[in-house]
């Protein structure tokens, strides 16, 4: 089995799509951490909206645009790669302008922001994850993607710090940091645009009984395991301040060194990781990540078992091996399915993976912030049950004959 034993900065950078296109995902994380962190505040504060008017609108507007990834994934599989990922900067442009000619008290056009915004984020991922696979190959295009999500935290983490730096300055300072990431969007946008990348059509290959091409895989436990995995991305921002405060009485500083903890992580680790798991299959990685994230849950039901004093540490400390379940988790699950995918159902195929997060994302604030205040009990067991029968679905999952590994190199 192929590995990746090095990591060669210069040919990570290649692969992930050359220097302009590492500039472009760099602004637009930037930009992206100005203000995604602060438009709950920035509807409270200078829209003068309801707290929950704002959110209805901000979840309404994520599961909305949800509905654009068909779509998406239709334009890819025709061969668009840095137009794709263009387009999903240009039409966040369009969100961050419609918010801000937003008049104060107007919940429908700041619905409609959302909407766009939404959208955009919605795309982006299966816009570069089908450009970087048409880049890089075998377990290279791996690290490229680890890389990309490694420099895609930074650049968040160091908009969100400014944009905190910033909030004093009430929401004249909110309405600038919007402008400001506009402006990032569109620059992001057109340094991607001037890559000018483009794959050709696959032609669809036909199966083995000559029945006609051979169809996208099905990948049907992958799919609703990776709804439940993809709950761990909302531990740190939901579910652990939500169970700090509410159940532990902890300062909120324990829930931003946290959140701060995992970022650097993810920024430090994500590359080295994946590269160390190379040598193992992609499914049997994938499948890992969900034993890790299980036993992390369970370590948080410990950890609030110790009450007041001790909780507080104990929950930060779990944190950290969720973080690694995490990234283990973000190293291989897209890197799966680019090789599970046969060439001409590329798109559609990242299409649905990526409907499957954004869903997986949309429901678990719901799901746990409805299960938090029957105790620790009920949310890290179900949590943790939930993840360890995913990852067993993930395990014994068998790939479609002729549905496709399109390398050499085993998923």
């Amino acid at each position: 089995m192929a590995t990746t034993t090095k990591i060669r900065p210069r040919a990570l950078v290649r692969a992930s799509g050359g220097p302009r296109y590492a500039v472009a995902l760099t602004v637009d994380a930037l930009g992206t951490g100005l203000l995604r962190p602060f438009l709950l505040l920035y509807g409270v504060t200078v829209l003068r909206l309801s707290a929950p008017a704002t959110g209805i609108a901000m979840t309404v507007g994520i599961v909305a645009g949800l509905g654009c990834m068909p779509a998406v994934g239709r334009w890819l599989d025709r061969g668009a790669r840095s137009t794709v990922v263009a387009a999903s900067l240009l039409v966040r442009v369009v969100g961050v302008a419609l918010l801000l000619a937003t008049p104060t008290g107007h919940v429908g056009l700041f619905g409609t922001a959302a909407l766009f915004l939404g959208i955009g984020n919605q795309a982006w991922p299966a816009a570069h994850a089908a450009l970087v696979a048409t880049v890089a190959h075998g377990r290279e295009r791996d690290t490229a993607l680890a890389g990309g999500r490694a420099l895609r935290n930074a650049g968040m983490g160091a908009g969100a710090l400014l944009a905190t730096a910033c909030l004093a300055g009430g929401t004249g300072a909110l309405q600038a940091l919007a402008a400001v990431t506009g402006l990032a969007y569109l620059t992001a946008a057109a340094l991607a645009w001037s890559v000018h990348l483009r794959a050709h059509p696959a032609v669809a290959p036909a199966t083995s009984g000559g029945a006609g091409p051979a169809p996208a895989p099905r990948m049907r436990a992958l799919l609703a395991a990776n709804v439940v995995y993809a709950f761990c991305l909302n531990v740190p921002e939901i579910a652990l301040p939500l169970v700090l405060v509410t159940q532990l009485d902890a300062s909120p500083v324990w829930s931003a060194a946290i959140f701060v903890a995992n970022t650097v992580l993810v920024v430090t680790l994500q590359v080295p990781v994946t590269v160390l798991m190379s040598r193992f299959s992609r499914r049997t990685v994938l499948a890992l990540a969900g034993v890790v994230l299980a036993v992390s849950y369970l370590g948080f039901l410990a950890a609030a078992s110790l009450g007041h004093g001790w909780g507080a540490p104990a929950v930060a400390t779990v944190s950290v091996v969720c973080t690694i379940g995490e990234i283990i988790y973000a190293g291989s699950a897209t890197a799966l399915v680019t090789v599970l995918a046969p060439a001409h159902v590329l798109g559609r195929t990242l299409a649905r993976f990526e409907l499957s997060t954004g869903l997986g994302v949309a429901v678990s604030p719901a799901v746990i912030t409805a299960l938090a205040p029957h105790g620790p009990a009920a949310l890290w067991g179900s949590l943790a049950t939930a993840t360890l029968l995913s990852a067993g679905a993930v395990a014994t999952e068998k790939d479609q004959p002729g549905g496709g590994v399109r390398s050499s190199t085993a998923p």
